[in-house]
């Protein structure tokens, strides 16, 4: 059904990946990353497996529930902490 304004020729089809941010096992591709290369060095770099499996679990839980609240909030934590304390006037 065509709606009054719509201009003929002017409707393009667009995928829903084009919209949604790259997510990596449901987590920000950065942040998944960060969060896998820290897990394994303590894990297996260090061999402190007891701290480095449940820091890594944890922290990979607590950013799916940030993600699924708010898919672009690595973006703005990281814009966020970039600004000075304070702006020269």
């Amino acid at each position: 059904m065509k709606r009054e304004t719509e201009i003929e020729g002017y409707e393009v089809p667009l995928h829903l990946a084009l919209t949604q941010p790259v997510l990596f096992a449901g987590v920000p591709r950065t942040f998944g990353i960060l969060n896998i290369t820290i897990g394994l060095a303590l894990s297996l770099g260090l061999h402190v497996w007891w701290l480095g499996l449940p820091l890594g679990f944890g922290l990979h839980a607590a950013a799916l529930a940030l993600t699924r609240r708010d898919p672009q909030w690595f973006d703005v934590a990281r814009a966020h902490l970039r600004q000075p304390t304070h702006l020269d006037t």
